[in-house]
């Protein structure tokens, strides 16, 4: 372990327990900042990661996370907020996070080397060809999670390692490694820091792109979104607007007409009837701005 970059001592932890709270915490952003600029070199890996799950999640197929302690906690926020963004739905991104439910009130160390946990969360999730996983480990070595790998290579899903240790065996063994290359923790070996930040931002521009391929982000507009409560329904409303350059009222109107979906309303608003808006859609794959072109053709 003590081989491990993310194991290794940082320049900045000698003396920081004696140092003033603002001394202290400018040592600590100092040492997220250089984490975060480590995503940079990735952005290739990153972009083929996202092209792999749109693939996937386009040809009827599942997007899986799997990870254990802070790189599960990553994984799952990220898996989280897919539905809200993107309107996919949650059966689409199943979760294996070493523990369970369980884990996440209370996390410990035991369930990431447990295999038989891990085989059976794999069991559980149903992950099968066709499908993408995205494997996170900061050091690339947690036995759960390269199990995890192992299973899906085995069942022909892809594998995307995400890791923070270059030439770790999780980058070894995926069909698209991405390596954030992080290197030691100010507070030694506490991942939930430089590590993690890297893998949430990472997350956070795959996701991002991944819809965009999808054809679920349109000039920045979350446009599969599905309103079904307030805040949700101004938002959706304002993104209407904001696409068909129709006022608030007439937003509204159409997503009425749509019980809250934001892809056709935008069509309506444009002119078209809510036969018509779901014929372009098809034909556009469910692309907004072809099927605006088309209207306006």
């Amino acid at each position: 372990m003590a081989d491990r970059p993310t194991e290794a001592r940082h320049p900045h932890s000698a003396g920081l327990h004696a140092l003033s709270g603002p001394d202290a915490l400018s040592r600590l952003l100092d040492a997220q900042l250089a984490a975060l600029s480590m995503v940079r070199p990735a952005i290739a890996a990153i972009d083929a990661a996202a092209t792999a799950a749109a693939e996937s999640l386009r040809g009827g197929g599942r997007l899986g996370y799997a990870g254990a302690g802070s790189s599960g906690l990553m994984a799952l926020a990220d898996a989280l907020e897919l539905a809200g963004t993107f309107g996919i739905p949650p059966r689409r991104t199943p979760v294996l996070f070493a523990g369970g439910a369980g884990a996440l009130l209370h996390m410990t160390g035991a369930v990431e080397d447990d295999p038989a946990l891990a085989r059976a969360d794999f069991r559980a999730a149903g992950l099968v060809r066709g499908d993408t996983v995205l494997c996170l480990s900061a050091s690339g070595s947690t036995p759960y999670t390269l199990v995890v790998a192992a299973l899906a290579r085995e069942a022909g899903v892809t594998v995307v390692g995400i890791a923070n240790v270059a030439g770790s065996a999780l980058l070894r063994d995926s069909d698209i490694p991405v390596l954030l290359d992080t290197g030691p923790e100010v507070v030694n070996g506490s991942t939930r820091m430089g590590a993690a930040t890297a893998q949430k931002v990472a997350l956070n521009m795959l996701s991002v792109r991944m819809g965009c391929l999808l054809g679920h982000v349109h000039d920045g507009y979350m446009v599969n979104l599905v309103a079904d409560n307030a805040k949700l329904t101004e938002r959706a409303a304002r993104i209407v607007a904001g696409i068909s350059g129709c006022d608030m009222d007439m937003a509204k109107h159409a997503l009425r007409q749509t019980g809250g979906a934001v892809k056709p309303a935008v069509l309506i608003a444009a002119g078209a009837s809510a036969e018509r808006a779901e014929a372009e859609l098809t034909n556009s794959g469910g692309a907004i701005g072809p099927a605006l072109a088309a209207l306006n053709a």
